[in-house]
């Protein structure tokens, strides 16, 4: 893949859009590029560019945002993989010092978990992740060693009768603490 202004698939005048955004704790800003399969860290006081994960290993990903420990916890969707054969989608965190990935969900086979669009995980308190596999309208939520607690499939379609789908962007868990902070702020 270059480093070009696009994904290889897309017309040279499409240019990637940002797909995920947080603020890390620091103040700098996480962003993420679809398009083009990459992840940045941002100064936010100077605007420099110091941190870039691109494909391989990232392809499509979307919400990545910085954990406790200071690993990148993201929504892998890989609908162009360049190393690899077959689209796939997966769960990593990626510790930013060495770019390596420390933990990832994967189904296997790999094809069998795939969202090519959308679609978000969270790293919960007692340490499971919380996946939305966006395109299908399917969370589950994954031990630390891969094992599925639970699923649930959105039962609500919507849309045109010929193109109906259940279809979730992002999905989280609110603690009880979380839902009385919000309503505290309202």
């Amino acid at each position: 893949m270059n480093d070009g202004i696009t994904a290889g698939q897309d017309e040279r005048e499409a240019w990637p859009m940002g797909n995920g955004i947080s603020e890390m704790p620091d103040g700098n800003i996480l962003l993420s590029f679809r398009a083009n399969s990459t992840v940045v860290m941002i100064d936010r006081r100077t605007g420099a560019l110091y941190w870039k994960l691109g494909a391989p290993p990232l392809s499509g990903q979307h919400a990545p945002y910085l954990l406790p420990n200071g690993h990148v916890l993201l929504f892998d969707n890989g609908p162009h993989r360049l190393d690899h054969s077959f689209p796939f989608s997966r769960v990593l965190e990626i510790n930013p010092a060495t770019k390596e990935i420390v933990w990832k969900y994967q189904d296997t086979p790999a094809w069998n978990f795939y969202s090519p669009r959308i679609s978000n995980a969270q790293r919960l308190p007692i340490g499971n992740t919380l996946i939305n596999e966006g395109s299908f309208g399917r969370f589950f939520e994954v031990t630390p060693e891969g094992d599925v607690v639970w699923e649930y499939v959105n039962p609500y379609f919507v849309g045109p009768p010929k193109a109906q789908h259940n279809r979730v962007a992002r999905a989280y868990r609110y603690t009880d603490e979380d839902i009385t902070r919000a309503q505290r702020a309202t």
